[in-house]
């Protein structure tokens, strides 16, 4: 049986990651990038589809772990009758190719150890060529070369290598596992010591950057950490999570490939980064944006690759039988050819917000997002297929109408508080119209609230972004009935679901259930401050954090019943929104006005 998902760690050297079981095993590893094929694929398969375990040969051995302070270097405690080890894994920040560093330490007694090393290149697939070097392990297929260098004996055992040690307090052993151009010669040596000296630096400096102040420092902070782990470092992009069709629940098909960079984080990324002190990333991630989305604007995507590619095509791979026999695993990512209305209110946003927050002033942003809002004039009245990414029929779906919205309003703004030129009236003319069909047609005056999309009586927890944006103010009577459907629909085990997906395959195209979606649950948070519901906030708040794993790390959903993680891992979208709700909540917030839809 797999893993739960919240038994594994992130280890990452900002261009790609691995997961890191509590076990020992490292069961996800794509080399060279976040999206590139992986060399451990177990997390989707069997062992036989790759996997890196190290660990007590005492199947009894207890496990403890915890990041180094202010790092996002793993150390695991095993314990066993008689003894005690120390086992540290991370991933040097990369000067040229990517690689893992395994540090076993003594620490009570004597404890024999085991390693089993199974390579399969191109996501568990491909059986590579093995053999030694000169005491160096290299295994080579196609593109892609693996050398595995340290001080532990390996032997080969039919298409697995093994080793075995033993360790007593103050004895140490070393694993290096590089990969590299297979075309290429050898990579130097890595000297292990020094690298994991290197990498506790430059983590603990990066987070000595961090000016949050407030309550629940911990989990801030752990969430910026992620957040900078999943950085593509060469372009500055952010991908969603370094896996791909972790189940949003367990035997199902709502499984996706998250190891890009989606629009929708845009706005949310750019404030976590900068709330927290980080102007150089944002910085960088506004780049990327106005990057990835030049040229055509009628051909705006919702998502593209870590250096703004266009092109991620969907595949399914039938070889792996998926995280606990959900299938199908899917690689790529069909949605990138949808309609989404919402992500023009995104980007727009987010340009809006550098400005305040001092970066981006620009004039050739300025001429984009202009071009931008011309092309959407025309296609805001159409329907499309909406935040959540539905493989049903499109549909005049309200959130996107809203965020439409937001992308005239927030050009208005800049016009009126930053001086930018443009036709804003014809923008309030069309800001004014968006904003009348939406109070029209997507709110359900028998029921006071407003309605996943038109003339349907179905709710959506992404209508929570209403008042978060400023459509409407908190006090609107509308938005408050809003609430109260949402917390009588929505809420399971106090938390929130997207939507009731069980009665929605005419909307999704999915016939699987999902869990409570945690993003969702921190909006409504939010709305709790802006509501004056300060109290009932920080209860939901505190609840969110104590879902995290014992490492800080979120997925995107969640079963509260099984009290089990669900769906990739851990997960951008989440940990950004544990970072605005924290700040939302703490006085210095409130003095700044954090609220995306405040000014």
């Amino acid at each position: 049986m797999a893993l739960p998902i919240e038994e594994y760690a992130l280890i990452g050297d900002t261009q790609t990651a691995a997961l890191v079981g509590r076990d020992g095993s490292i069961n996800w590893a794509p080399f060279p990038r976040f999206d590139s094929g992986a060399c451990f694929a177990a997390l989707l398969g069997t062992p036989e589809n790759g996997r890196w375990r190290v660990a007590p040969r005492d199947g009894q051995a207890t496990a403890h772990r915890r990041y180094l302070p202010g790092t996002m270097v793993l150390e695991t405690i095993f314990e066993v009758p008689g003894g005690k080890v120390r086992l540290l894994d991370f991933m040097p920040v990369r000067d040229g190719v990517p690689n893992i560093v395994r540090i076993v330490e003594g620490v009570e007694g004597e404890v024999e150890m085991q390693v089993e090393l199974v390579i399969r290149f191109d996501y568990g697939r491909t059986v590579p060529w093995v053999r030694k070097l000169d005491e160096i392990l290299t295994a080579v297929a196609g593109p892609d070369g693996i050398c595995v260098r340290g001080d532990v004996p390996l032997r080969g055992e039919g298409l697995t290598t093994t080793g075995t040690f033993s360790l007593r307090p103050g004895e140490r052993r070393s694993m290096v596992f590089t990969w590299f151009p297979s075309h290429k010669d050898l990579p130097p040596p890595l000297d292990p010591a020094q690298a994991l000296a290197d990498t506790k630096r430059w983590w603990c400096e990066w987070s000595d950057r961090c000016r949050y102040q407030g309550p629940h420092g911990d989990a801030v902070m752990t969430s910026l950490r992620v957040l900078k782990a999943l950085t593509y470092e060469p372009t500055g992009g952010i991908v969603a999570a370094p896996t791909t069709s972790l189940p949003e629940w367990p035997g199902g098909s709502r499984n996706w490939d998250y190891r890009f960079c989606w629009l929708r984080d845009a706005t949310l990324t750019l404030n976590a980064l900068m709330l927290g002190g980080y102007t150089e990333e944002a910085t960088r991630w506004r780049e990327w944006l106005l990057r990835a989305v030049a040229g055509d604007p009628a051909r705006l995507q919702i998502l593209y690759g870590l250096a703004g590619e266009r092109r991620l095509v969907e595949l399914e791979l039938p070889w792996l039988d998926g995280y606990r026999g959900s299938k199908p695993v899917r690689i790529g990512n069909a949605a990138h050819e949808q309609l989404q209305l919402d992500v023009y209110g995104e980007v727009l946003d987010a340009m809006y917000q550098a400005r305040r927050f001092g970066i981006g002033a620009d004039q050739w942003g300025w001429d984009l997002e202009v071009h931008l809002l011309e092309s959407l004039k025309s296609l805001w009245s159409q329907p499309d297929e909406g935040i959540w990414e539905v493989r049903g029929p499109r549909r005049h779906f309200t959130h996107s109408k809203v965020m439409a919205w937001v992308a005239f309003d927030r050009a208005i703004k800049s016009t009126e508080q930053f001086r930018m030129k443009g036709p804003v009236d014809d923008w309030r003319r069309v800001r004014d119209q968006i904003h009348a069909e939406v109070c029209a047609r997507g709110f359900d005056r028998e029921r006071q609230t407003f309605t996943q999309s038109y003339d349907r009586p179905d709710l959506d927890a992404a209508l929570l972004m209403m008042p978060l944006v400023g459509f409407l103010p908190v006090t609107d009577p509308r938005v408050a009935g809003t609430v109260r459907a949402i917390e009588g629909e929505l809420l399971h085990q106090g938390f929130v679901r997207r939507y009731l997906t069980e009665k929605a395959k005419d909307v999704d195209g999915q016939d699987s259930p999902e869990g409570v979606f945690l993003p969702c649950s921190f909006w409504l948070a939010d709305v709790y401050v802006m509501m004056g519901r300060r109290q009932e906030a920080e209860d939901l708040f505190v609840r969110l954090v104590g879902l995290t794993n014992d490492l800080g790390l979120l997925s995107e959903e969640y079963d509260p019943v099984s009290k089990r993680m669900l769906g990739n891992f851990p997960q951008a979208f989440a940990h950004l929104a544990l970072v605005t709700t924290a700040f939302n909540l703490s006085a210095e917030t409130e003095r700044s006005g954090a609220h995306r839809g405040q000014t």
